[in-house]
């Protein structure tokens, strides 16, 4: 694989689309969550490995938020695009449709953003070809992942302060008032 010659977003873009079944659902007649994050894996797999021409591995899925419930019967579509390349990594967009063919109704129900790295044969991370974005909202995308991944690692930094710096009393005055049965003799 050249991993220096670039490939637009469109060389990857993928769509994957599957009818909700019974067997999917939960005990409250929805489809489960975990249903639609399988599937959410799937589609960033399937397009991370189109535009890194190797097997990817996932790393981590954020931004998962069940806007509108999903029913079985309906069709869910999950639109797949590179957002941002790095040295090895990559962050995958997806937008979540699920459809009622019978109504013709369609909901946007969630959108997440799943970051891939690229593996070599070795096992070990890989180098992925630069992503060339040809449209005003290929290059938003872009910069909106940097802007994620900037405030991704602030936030883990700041929550390493905090699990660092936390003492059993400091953690019994925030406790307070909160609906939490403390069963500790301090």
């Amino acid at each position: 694989m050249n991993s220096t010659a670039g490939k637009p977003v469109s060389h990857s873009k993928t769509t994957i689309t599957e009818l909700m079944i019974p067997s999917y659902a939960n005990f409250g007649g929805k489809i489960h969550g975990g249903i639609l994050l399988s599937l959410i894996d799937k589609v960033a797999y399937a397009c991370a490995s189109k535009h890194a021409g190797t097997y990817c591995v996932t790393v981590s899925i954020d931004n998962v938020e069940f806007l509108q419930p999903v029913e079985v019967g309906e069709l869910v579509s999950l639109k797949a695009s590179v957002n941002y390349v790095g040295r090895s990594s990559l962050i995958i967009g997806i937008k979540v449709i699920s459809e009622n063919v019978k109504l013709g109704s369609v909901k946007h129900t969630n959108t997440s953003y799943v970051t891939m790295v690229a593996k070599g044969e070795d096992e070990r991370p890989t180098p992925v070809p630069p992503l060339i974005v040809e449209t005003k909202d290929e290059i938003r995308r872009f910069v909106e992942a940097l802007k994620r991944k900037e405030l991704k690692l602030s936030f883990n930094e700041k929550m390493d302060e905090t699990k660092d710096k936390l003492d059993i009393n400091l953690a019994m005055d925030i406790l307070k008032g909160q609906r939490c049965i403390v069963n500790l003799e301090v």
